[in-house]
């Protein structure tokens, strides 16, 4: 809410206890971030008030008058599916929400003389807070005091331009410091805070839902227009025919029943929560679940080389001097220079924990950023600055180039040192080298092991880093990246190089803008590429955004984490061979069991178009299509959802569906016209009819479980023999529950002991037919 002005917080103490207290009292408190996940509330509103909920209700409601109950059994099936997939869910909310508050970071905050560590919930208006690079505001401000700050205000002003500001400038919620360090005293908290108002600054609606159910959504806003008047059609053709009103209704209800894939939205929404209820015990945060389908799908994996190659735990090794400057000299500029400017980056870090953080006074300050890839700060009435070589020269000297790659080569980073005339941006007047400042990273211990596994996963690995491109090559080498020597310097294409021929000729690339990130990544998507992108610090924000998938270290910037779809929450890279196989196996085995629940819809819908101009009743009843539902399709899917299939993704998930479906679909279809050509040849009753056309239903379906199946393991075989078995009893034992005749008939037989063994043949041959004279002829996509 908006508060009239107040008076200035004093910086040496900021607000007290007991002011803050006053607030709070007053409302003027700050909102928490928004939820990851779904209230319980919503999550239960969600699953059972569905259109396919509510049809099964009213066709329930329509068995429940005729009187036959046991018909009713199929919305037992519809209430286990909700149940799984509300206890799923809130299973997956509570591990998710877990690992969010783990991965949220906090503002440091000054209060009674003291700072500390907040969330953003616990700031009031009128709050100090301590801002420094990767920060991201999460109230509205002004500066109280700054030696110089460059924040990211992309979200007001659309461009990813750094915007310098001074003490008394305004600063918006959402706003991202670039660089430097800043007092800001909160000025709007909750919901009249900028941020607030876009409910989430950071984050930028760029991705589409899950592929996989986009597509099964399409399927179901057809059927959603095709099952009501085809119900609609049955049953007024059944009544004009003179069926009874129970039969009529009775085969109605089974023939809507049959088309809708009760459980194939639930079993897809539901991998992917089990999904990142898997992957939150391997501590990675899933912001978004179809990014788990999103990554599944990757082929260029985008590497930072700090924190993900090597460890970021960077270390200053030396500082080389240059010309008459002696190396205490030169030590001591340095550490003056760090001091002034601010910056807390890791490289800031490193060279303040080697040479201390001497008291200093400095004119005008540049933190470092991003774009322009150097700092400075004028002491002692001599400018100062370190930074890039290639960002502070025009044309970097011929015999300091030779001696920076010399040493670049042998895995340093290497950054100048100089002193120039003014600081002019974005390069400095008049720069003189006075040194070369080395530092040094390792890998992480398993990058080998776990770039290899990528590798042979078909997963193209690139290096974007904004370090000199020969001491990135020279790392990605030691990582065992391929082709770590086809690199370039980002910082020499000019301002407008062709991107899709940089993406085709180089892995490795250095020197690179936050911007030249993003059009990398852009480049690599316009040659067909499905792109992921790993970072941890401000420099990658727009990369993470552009990018198909968005990994980012929970050690890295508050705004690379708000933004990321994934959080390694142990800052441990090595968890995303985790992440690869768990969307892999999610979308896989979805894209395999689809077939199975399609085959009902399809055979249904068929069915109920061709009974509409028939003499007969529909086939079946509600309650005979319960074994077909649950041993062939339901149990077996719930299954074959786990298990492991880390296969790269196809992207063929129809192709895959038809292979199966349509074939199956067309032999039910056959067969049952077959039977009721028999049953009007030898005067045969409904009642076994319909069980002929169930024992055949289901023996097509259970073929088509095999092939799901396929390939076989121990644990297969043994479901597929578990559920041809129960199915065999349920005919044997349970057949009056059912509505099924008895089979043990021998005149009965003669019948169905042909059509039983001609089923894997027929279906063979009609999947051959269907595959090479149809399905070939189509760019499923």
């Amino acid at each position: 809410m908006t508060t009239t002005k107040r008076e200035e917080t004093p910086l040496d103490l900021g607000l007290t206890a007991a002011e803050v207290a006053q607030r709070v009292a007053a409302g003027q408190q700050n909102d928490p971030l928004p939820p990851l996940t779904r209230s319980v509330q919503q999550i239960f509103r969600d699953n059972l008030l569905t259109l396919f909920n509510l049809i099964n209700v009213l066709l329930g409601a329509l068995v429940l008058f005729t009187g036959s109950y046991k018909n009713l059994l199929f919305l037992g099936v519809v209430v286990v599916n909700t149940g799984i997939g509300i206890f799923q869910e809130i299973r997956s909310k509570r591990q998710v929400d877990k690992l969010a508050l783990l991965s949220e970071g906090k503002i440091n905050v000054l209060r009674d003389g003291q700072v500390a560590a907040y969330h953003q919930d616990a700031i009031v208006q009128d709050d100090i807070l301590e801002l420094g690079r990767g920060d991201q505001l999460p109230v509205d401000g002004r500066i109280r005091d700054t030696a110089g700050l460059e924040v990211d205000e992309s979200q007001i002003t659309g461009e990813s331009t750094p915007i310098s500001k001074q003490t008394g400038d305004d600063l918006v919620s959402g706003s991202v410091i670039l660089g430097g360090r800043a007092l800001v005293q909160a000025t709007t908290v909750g919901h009249g805070s900028f941020v607030k108002q876009l409910a989430h600054s950071a984050k930028k609606d760029r991705r589409s839902a899950s592929q996989l159910l986009t597509i099964i959504n399409r399927i179901i806003k057809v059927l959603t227009f095709a099952i009501i008047p085809l119900g609609a059609a049955l049953f007024i053709s059944a009544m004009l025919r003179g069926q009874s009103q129970t039969r009529a209704i009775l085969g109605t209800v089974a023939s809507m029943v049959g088309m809708i894939p009760e459980g194939l939205v639930l079993l897809t929404s539901v991998a992917l929560a089990a999904g990142a209820l898997t992957l939150g015990r391997h501590h990675v945060l899933v912001r978004e679940l179809p990014a788990i389908e999103a990554l599944a799908r990757v082929d260029v994996l985008c590497l930072d080389k700090t924190g993900t190659i090597t460890n970021g735990q960077l270390q200053l090794d030396r500082v080389d001097p240059l010309g008459n400057v002696t190396q205490q000299a030169a030590q001591t500029q340095l550490a003056q220079l760090v001091a002034a400017t601010g910056d807390d980056n890791e490289t800031a870090q490193a060279i303040q924990a080697a040479l201390g953080t001497p008291a200093v006074q400095a004119g005008q300050v540049l933190p470092f950023s991003s774009g322009r890839k150097w700092s400075g700060a004028v002491l002692a009435g001599q400018a100062t600055l370190m930074g890039a070589p290639e960002f502070i020269f025009e044309t970097v000297p011929a015999a300091l180039q030779q001696r920076i790659q010399t040493l670049a080569a042998q895995g340093y980073r290497v950054l100048v040192l100089a002193t120039a005339a003014d600081l002019a941006t974005p390069r400095p007047t008049d720069p003189q080298a006075i040194g070369l400042v080395l530092i040094t990273d390792e890998l992480r211990p398993r990058a080998k092991d776990t770039f290899g596994y990528f590798a042979n996963q078909d997963v193209a690995l690139k290096v974007i880093s904004g370090d000199n491109p020969v001491t990135v090559a020279s790392i990605a080498a030691r990582a065992d990246i391929a082709g770590a020597q086809q690199l370039v310097d980002m910082s020499q294409v000019g301002p407008s190089p062709d991107y899709a021929q940089l993406v085709a000729d180089y892995n490795v690339f250095g020197r690179v803008t936050p911007q030249q990130k993003e059009s990398l990544i852009k480049a690599y998507q316009a040659a067909g590429h499905t792109v992921a992108m790993t970072g941890d610090g401000v420099n990658d924000l727009l990369a993470l955004r552009q990018a198909d998938c968005s990994i980012a270290m929970a050690s890295g910037s508050e705004a690379t984490k708000s933004l990321a779809d994934f959080v390694l929450v142990n800052s441990n890279f090595d968890a995303m061979i985790n992440v690869l196989n768990e969307g892999r196996r999610v979308i896989n085995n979805i894209e395999r069991v689809a077939s199975l629940f399609l085959i009902k819809t399809m055979y249904s819908v068929a069915l109920t178009l061709i009974f509409i101009f028939m003499s007969r009743s529909y086939p079946f009843e509600p309650i005979q299509l319960t074994p077909i539902s649950s041993l062939m399709v339901g149990i077996p899917t719930f299954f074959l959802a786990l298990q492991p299939n880390y296969a790269r993704i196809t992207g063929r998930f129809m192709k895959q569906v038809m292979e199966i479906a349509a074939p199956a679909a067309v032999c039910v279809v056959g067969y049952i016209l077959v039977i009721m050509g028999i049953g009007t040849q030898f005067h045969l009753s409904f009642a076994t009819t319909s069980t002929l056309s169930v024992l055949m239903t289901g023996l097509i379906s259970l073929n088509a479980l095999v092939m799901v199946a396929r390939p076989l393991n121990r644990f297969k075989v043994g479901l597929v023999a578990l559920m041809a078995g129960l199915f065999a009893i349920i005919f044997i034992f349970f057949g009056p529950i059912f509505s099924l005749v008895s089979l043990l008939n021998w005149r009965l037989a003669l019948l169905y002991l042909p059509l039983m063994v001609s089923v894997v043949p027929v279906f063979i041959l009609v999947q051959d037919v269907l595959g090479h004279r149809i399905l070939s002829k189509i760019h499923w996509r």
